[in-house]
């Protein structure tokens, strides 16, 4: 009888031969490391005042949100399959139930469902989020319990705390995709996020705009997650916030390049052959010679 195969002994056939039957992950499998959860139940506390004690989480592998039990006064704060966003917020929009849920950034207002987009605030950060199955998504976040109608906004606080802790767990990776230009009446979420990247505030409320999937010029190629039409107001605002940022995006240029030429004009004195020799002899020592 031949000797049993080791682990040692499978060949690169055979191991891609199993790797075909393991399940594969999607982003409805992007479960967040608790680090990350506990900065944003922190900052969604802080900010709508809810009890801690009556947060549900009901999204986990196997779970049917609306099979959840939710009592009265509780909050949901989770981070929810990303492809159907727009039914479980319709579910919870329809039953009342307060939420801020995790959603990926760049097609956030799409996400969402137009049925919610303007009952519901989008709040952008500039932080990609590398979740327990190794993805790395550009992530914001959706929630019901704005009160004074804003439906967009950028969180530089929120970003940073998620950022700091994440890079701390993992060197998160970034999504590169093509840029174009809109109107100032136009808003997308990609531009609030690059408000939030230059610390730059930023709120819109419904009133102030609609939703909407493309513009006439476009041929038919939809605006990438969705957009908001501005009225003439609003665009005027939005082009502040965006020369603000701008601005601060040349002032951080500006100050990068003179650290930079600081560095580059600094002296720097060298090493004696004497000290040097001392440096081989200490270099000896601490190698035992």
């Amino acid at each position: 009888m031949g000797a049993q195969m080791t682990l040692a002994d499978e060949s690169d056939e055979y191991r891609a031969f199993v790797e075909k039957f393991k399940p594969k992950k999607t982003t409805d499998d992007c479960y967040t490391p608790q680090p990350i959860y506990d900065v944003v139940l922190d900052w969604a506390q802080a900010r709508y005042g809810f009890d801690r004690e009556r947060v549900v989480r009901p999204f986990w592998p196997g779970g049917d949100f609306e099979c959840e039990s939710y009592p009265d006064g509780c909050v949901v704060v989770d981070n929810p399959p990303f492809s159907i966003l727009s039914r479980i917020c319709s579910w919870y929009m329809v039953r009342g139930v307060r939420f801020f849920l995790f959603s990926p950034t760049l097609t956030i207002l799409s996400s969402t469902g137009r049925a919610n987009v303007m009952a519901t605030n989008h709040i952008v950060t500039k932080c990609t989020i590398t979740y327990e199955n190794g993805a790395t998504v550009p992530t914001s976040f959706v929630t019901n319990m704005e009160t004074d109608g804003t439906v967009l906004e950028s969180a530089p606080d929120l970003s940073d705390a998620i950022q700091a802790v994440d890079d701390e767990l993992v060197k998160a990776g970034k999504v590169q995709l093509p840029k174009y230009v809109y109107p100032d009446e136009v808003i997308t979420a990609a531009k609030v996020n690059w408000f939030c990247a230059h610390h730059t505030p930023y709120r819109l409320n419904a009133r102030d705009c609609c939703f909407i999937g493309s513009l006439d010029a476009m041929g038919g190629k939809g605006i990438f997650g969705g957009g908001l039409l501005l009225s003439e107001r609003a665009a005027a605002e939005r082009a502040a916030a965006e020369r603000a940022a701008a601005e601060r995006a040349a002032a951080e240029r500006a100050a990068a390049e003179r650290a930079a030429a600081e560095r580059a004009a600094a002296i720097r004195w060298p090493l004696s052959e004497r000290e040097r020799e001392m440096v081989r002899m200490i270099s000896k020592r601490e190698a035992g010679a």
